[in-house]
């Protein structure tokens, strides 16, 4: 490459340079100005244009001064839609969900409302806990998600929607199980067989149905073995019970081999009572 040309390049590069730093600089500085500004439309703008460039931090910045004032104004719905978008493309759910809420109450005229109503209630849906913590948050957004599918039947959301119910459904299906299961794991036999039931009936399709008759019939075997004789038969002929819906549920079960000893020591054990 000519002499020339390689200094032409290395001052071009530095030209470049200078400009990006100056626009930069620029910009920084219209933000600033937009921030400290007493003019709402100034600040509005400015939000605006960090919303475009996707500076949805900067943008939050300046919607959170102006939105106490901006209701009732013309481009109020514009401002809410783009503050409520910034709160979700930051991640910051409690935020996204309570202002898509907010603007579908405050605009339901709008052509941006299906859509807010569906991010509102996804907000919702990923603030949920593991299955091992407390669903509070599990059932809110199961029923916001609900109230949108029943609102928006022919949404273009549906699909997805009805993915992220049965998503958090599975989630509560699985705390039920493990909540009833926890019980047989520290012998409270009584309350497994109650929590056990109470799953059966709450989630009949569960894949965890053969899980559940199997320690709801361990539990109600553990209960039985080990109560005193006026209680014993009793319990004994419920634990058989609980045995026979094994097996009519499934009888090749996994548990079959272990069920039938336990069945065993019922059968042989309700003999005193026989006699």
């Amino acid at each position: 490459m000519p002499l020339n040309l390689q200094k032409f390049n290395k001052k071009m590069n530095k030209f470049i340079i200078i400009v990006l730093i100056v626009v930069g600089f620029s910009s920084c500085s219209e933000y600033q100005k937009a921030f400290k500004s007493e003019d709402l439309g100034v600040k509005f703008d400015e939000a605006t244009k960090q919303y475009e460039k996707g500076k949805f931090t900067k943008a939050i910045r300046l919607f959170e001064q102006i939105a106490p004032s901006y209701r009732g104004k013309p481009q109020a719905e514009k401002m809410f839609y783009m503050f409520s978008q910034s709160y979700y493309k930051t991640k910051q759910y409690y935020l996204s969900g309570y202002q898509f809420e907010s603007f579908a109450a405050g605009y339901p005229k709008s052509d941006k409302i299906e859509e807010a109503s569906y991010l509102g209630a996804k907000s919702y849906s990923t603030l949920c806990p593991v299955y091992s913590l407390d669903q509070t948050d599990t059932d809110k957004a199961i029923e916001k998600l609900q109230a949108f599918i029943d609102a928006y039947p022919n949404s273009t959301y549906l699909s997805e929607a009805n993915g992220l119910v049965k998503g958090l459904r599975e989630k509560l299906e699985k705390k039920a199980y493990l909540n009833a299961y926890g019980y047989n794991k520290i012998s409270d036999y009584k309350s497994a067989i109650i929590a056990f039931d109470n799953f059966i009936v709450d989630y009949p399709g569960t894949p965890f149905k053969e899980k559940a008759l199997f320690y709801k019939f361990d539990s109600a075997y553990q209960l039985a073995i080990n109560s005193i004789t006026t209680k014993m038969q009793d319990r004994l002929n419920l634990a058989k019970t609980a045995y026979s819906n094994l097996v009519k549920f499934n009888a090749s079960s996994e548990y079959k081999k272990e069920a039938d000893e336990m069945l065993a020591r019922i059968d042989t054990d309700l003999k005193q009572f026989s006699k």
